[in-house]
């Protein structure tokens, strides 16, 4: 089905039997399973044993499409969390990123999403995730404009005590 839509876009442009375009709609579809579809991640956590400050991972890539054109958006997200007894495997976070990232987003999504699900999965005292964001939905059409997009998302202690916000923006 997705190798029907690509082969009549690619005849809009230009002719699909051409040597070079004669698999792209094989291709593609390939390319779009493999970035649109993710597992849910198997979380492991961990007793905290009485560790109860800030935890966080800074700078974990991840490349997403816009829900709008279907372009990539990409850049690095930053995680922090304060433990409530428990901790989750510091890969997991990565994975978390990954299996938001696999379908079609907003990157204020992706950020709330991501956030949401750290809180309902680990129940830690607070959550924060920062997402900075290149578009290429930006950058190569309508404005043509380069720059870096940054959404925050926080939760509990995160939004309750300044302090905490304080410490998570000087990651």
């Amino acid at each position: 089905m997705i190798e029907n839509g690509i082969r009549e876009i690619l005849a809009t442009y230009d002719d699909p039997e051409r040597e070079g375009l004669q698999k792209t709609p094989e291709r593609v579809a390939k390319v779009y399973r493999e970035l649109l579809t993710s597992e849910e991640p198997r979380l492991t956590i961990f007793d905290s044993q009485g560790y109860d400050e800030m935890i966080s991972d800074v700078g974990i890539e991840y490349y997403t499409f816009c829900e709008h054109h279907v372009l990539p958006f990409f850049g690095e997200v930053t995680i922090a969390y304060i433990p409530n007894h428990k901790i989750i495997g510091l890969s997991k976070l990565a994975r978390i990123v990954d299996y938001f990232s696999k379908r079609l987003n907003t990157q204020e999504y992706f950020t709330n999403n991501i956030a949401n699900y750290i809180m309902e999965k680990l129940q830690p005292r607070g959550v924060a995730v920062k997402v900075t964001g290149r578009h290429l939905c930006k950058e190569m059409r309508g404005a043509k404009s380069k720059g870096v997009m940054k959404t925050i998302s926080l939760k509990g202690l995160f939004l309750e005590k300044p302090s905490v916000k304080e410490e998570f923006l000087s990651l």
